[in-house]
Parts: C-alpha cells; structure tokens; sequence
C-alpha cells in the first residue's frame, strides 16, 4: 500500500524551525497498530492521520494524532500542519476546515495571511510547587498549575531558557507534559515557553499548540489583555498569536506553516 506524506514545519515561516509533523491523508482508517508503527517510523513528535468524515458528520474530516509512543488526544502544530496540507495540497476550497477529534470539533482557518485554530480553553488549577518538580526542572517555579498538562511559572525568560531538566525524573511527575513559562523579556513578546514530554516520547517538544490551551488563558488574565504574542523558545523555536475572551472556555491559536517534504511512504 503506497500512501502519501507531507512533513510540515508548523508556526513557523521558514523551514529547519518550528515544529515538524508529519501528516498522511487515509481513504479509510488502517489498524491502531500499523498507525502507531508509521509515527514511530517517521520519529517525529506528531504523526497526523485524517479520513473524510461521513456525510452525516458536522465535521469534513476525522483527524487523529500519534507520538512515536502513543496516540494523544490533542495537538495543535499537527492540527495546523494537516489544515496545511489540504488547503495547500489537496486543494480544499473553503477558508476554514472542521475536524472531528476527540477533544470533539476543531477548526482552522485562514486569516489575515495566518492558519488560526480554535481550540478548547483548559485552565489550570493552582498546585503546590513540590520537591519533586524542582528536582525534574532543576530549578524552582514561583507557581504551579495543572490542567492536562503541568505548567510551572517562572520569573524570567532567561530562567525558562537556562533550564536543564532531568528528564528520567519529568517523566516521573503526573502529567503528560510538563511545561515552563514566563514573561517575554521584549515588548514584543508577551510570554515565552518550552515543553517536555518524555512520558509521549518527547524530551522537548519544538512548539507545543496544546499548551497554549492552557498557557493562553493564564497569560490573558495575569496581563490584562485578550491578544498575546508568545514564543516557544526550543532549540528550533516557533511563533504564536493567540486570543482569549474572558469567560470563555475557547482559545485562538495562529501561526504560519510551512512544507519541508512532499513524499509516498509503502507498507
């Protein structure tokens, strides 16, 4: 069976930076395993499948995503590599696509030169900072908060940047991904961030869209303002133009994409 992919390079503008995802349109959906077996062979942080939706459905298509470890049930930069493909690839003529997922329909669309994305608000619950996070980050956060993920607040950018996580130790802590962010140390940048996701295969992610499921709402409300330029400042770095409403349980989440390869895989 012979099937096309794509390896995008998601919020970003150039290719070798951002976050790369591999996405292979299906004409059906093939078993779990041989799903699983693709995105462990393509070893990037996020293989996107997706299938058009029966015609019943609210949704143009399903859409899945796989680590080289295992399926997760959001993702944003594959989310954006996928919407990519089918308005740069496969020719779908309308300005924004509809997915069904299981964190239920998600949109992407095309905005003012931008891929924006519509996804689930989840804010996170304030934790206690415990000796077990300091020993995984190397370093203390002034707050914690879960959601999905762990998100550990810091005073400065140049703090996220000088981490050196243990990572043995990461993977320990009781969260699919554990993240660190703090103010931007610019005007120009409202927050910074990076994630670590050894428990899904991922040391550090490039650029993490779900975070910001998390991230956008902290940040709206501690700085006041609905509209918020962030950067994930990974090794490749990536570029995000997010929105919150208050009192809304939705984030926008927009960035460029663009494509690194163009391919057939057979199995």
């Amino acid at each position: 069976m012979r099937l096309l992919l794509y390896q995008i390079d998601a919020f970003s503008s150039s290719v070798f930076s951002g976050n790369p995802a591999a996405v292979v349109p299906l004409e059906t959906w093939l078993p779990d395993g041989t799903l699983q077996a693709i995105a462990l062979e393509n070893n990037l942080s996020e293989t996107a499948f997706f299938v058009t939706a029966s015609p019943d459905s609210e949704a143009d298509f399903d859409l899945r995503w796989f680590t080289p470890a295992l399926e997760v049930d959001l993702c944003g930069h594959a989310t954006l590599a996928s919407a990519h493909v089918l308005f740069e690839h496969l020719g779908f003529d309308r300005s924004t696509v509809v997915c069904s997922t299981q964190s239920g329909l998600l949109t992407a669309s095309r905005r003012d030169g931008l891929l924006v994305l519509d996804f689930p608000a989840w804010p996170g619950e304030p934790v206690p900072v415990t000796d077990e996070i300091v020993e995984a980050l190397g370093s203390r956060p002034v707050e914690a908060h879960r959601a999905r993920d762990l998100m550990n607040v810091y005073t400065s950018e140049a703090d996220v940047r000088g981490l050196s996580p243990d990572f043995p130790r990461v993977r320990e802590l009781d969260a699919l991904g554990v993240m660190a962010t703090a103010p931007g140390q610019s005007d120009y940048v409202d927050f910074v961030c990076r994630f670590f996701a050894p428990r899904a295969g991922i040391d550090e992610d490039p650029v993490t869209g779900s975070a910001y499921c998390t991230l956008v709402p902290y940040w709206a409300e501690r700085l006041g303002k609905s509209d918020l330029h962030a950067r994930q400042i990974s090794a490749r770095g990536g570029e995000l133009f997010c929105r919150h409403e208050p009192g809304t349980d939705r984030v926008e989440i927009a960035g460029n994409a663009v494509t690194y390869l163009e391919g057939t895989i057979d199995i």
